[in-house]
């Protein structure tokens, strides 16, 4: 039987790093990388939501993915989100991906077009087949994506003995105990939901607001881990208090939350990729509070 011991914990999802210009930023990349490991997350899942995928071209996934890699030299589990919304280029990212040795590749189903199970199995098939000696895992977000996975679907791609898991990040925890019962791995991806996708089932969680209190997501899973589960919804509680105040900004979510790593003395990865909004007059004060919640938050419950 396979060990997945490497996905049990806290991947934060990874942020495109950019320049002045607006450009992917190497070194930004090291930096955070280097920042995340040093909290102790278990990995990164790179070249998600959270780095803007669908804004990148594939020679700046490349990049992204080339400088993690060069950075975390082994400490942490990667899983480098490879789907692009044509196969040829998912493929290639896929077969870059195995190149550099990431434990796993993800992907989104194709959005768009709306296709039929038989076509998004392919799909996923063949970005597999690109990297056959990789973990593959089924990321599924259907609210931005517009396709659901379904028990069906996932049976058919658990036919395929790359197919692992699941990235869930749908909103009912339903699903999480569908995809466990169906015999994959999942893992929780809404962020306010952490502690009730673990105690679901979630092997650990993947999340885009992770970086920015990595601290309070690791302490929920440890306290879990420990059975003190009230303890863990006071945390839970608190993110998700740190979350609504981000989401109150015009800016787009990962604007804030670049500027609260700024505030707080970690990595600059500037803004993000139009048409994402950048920050927005009266966005840096929401920054600066959620900041300082973070602060205290961490203080508080490290």
């Amino acid at each position: 039987m396979k060990d997945f011991t490497k996905y049990q914990g806290i991947f934060p999802a990874f942020y495109a790093c950019y320049d002045g210009a607006g450009a992917i930023s190497p070194e930004g990349v090291r930096a955070l990388t280097e920042y995340l490991i040093g909290k102790g997350v278990k990995g990164l899942y790179v070249g998600g939501s959270s780095g803007e995928c669908i804004y990148h071209s594939v020679a700046e996934r490349k990049t992204v993915l080339e400088n993690v890699m060069e950075a975390a030299k082994g400490r942490a589990t990667i899983i480098a989100h490879v789907a692009c919304n044509n196969t040829a280029d998912s493929a290639l990212l896929a077969a870059h991906a195995e190149s550099l040795g990431v434990d796993a590749i993800a992907a989104i189903p194709p959005i768009y077009f709306h296709l039929p199970d038989r076509a998004v199995a392919k799909y996923w098939n063949d970005i597999s087949a690109a990297a056959p000696d990789t973990d593959f895992i089924i990321y599924n977000i259907p609210q931005l994506a517009g396709v659901a996975l379904n028990s069906a679907l996932l049976r058919t791609m658990l036919q395929n003995p790359k197919v692992v898991g699941v990235k869930n990040s749908s909103m009912p925890v339903q699903d999480i105990e569908m995809w466990r019962d169906e015999g994959a791995i999942v893992f929780n991806g809404p962020d306010e939901q952490l502690l009730s996708g673990l105690t679901a089932g979630a092997i650990g969680g993947i999340g885009g607001t992770y970086a920015a209190m990595p601290e309070l997501y690791l302490a929920i899973y440890r306290l879990f881990g420990e059975g003190k589960i009230a303890e863990a919804r006071k945390i839970q509680d608190a993110c998700c208090q740190v979350i609504y105040r981000m989401c109150s900004a015009q800016g787009n979510m990962y604007a804030v939350i670049k500027g609260i790593l700024r505030e707080n003395d970690g990595p600059d990865c500037g803004s993000v990729r139009a048409p994402l909004y950048a920050l927005q007059p009266g966005d840096e004060a929401i920054v600066a509070d959620c900041a300082r919640m973070v602060r205290e938050l961490t203080e508080k419950y490290r």
